[in-house]
């Protein structure tokens, strides 16, 4: 699997399974993921990929504003996952 910022996926494992989250950063094998609600940009979560299931969708305004290193809300992230929240 392709992992890339500002895409979308679900926990498949640990204290946040099932929840969405949004890629902010990729390191190897990790990838670091924030909701914008218990994890936000300040802290996000250090996750194996082998623990995420992708959705395939990558928000292009979050990409663009995390590669750029521009101005990014919580809140913003919030509203992204909104639609994928149970």
């Amino acid at each position: 699997m392709d992992w890339k910022v500002g895409q979308v996926v679900f926990s498949k494992s640990g204290h946040d399974k099932g929840d969405a989250l949004v890629i902010v950063s990729l390191d190897g094998q990790y990838v670091w993921v924030a909701d914008g609600k218990r994890r936000k940009l300040a802290k996000p979560k250090k996750k194996k990929c082998i623990h995420l299931q992708p959705t395939g969708h990558v928000e292009t305004t979050l990409t663009e504003k995390l590669e750029n290193g521009s101005y990014l809300l919580d809140a913003e992230i919030a509203q992204v996952l909104k639609a994928y929240r149970k």
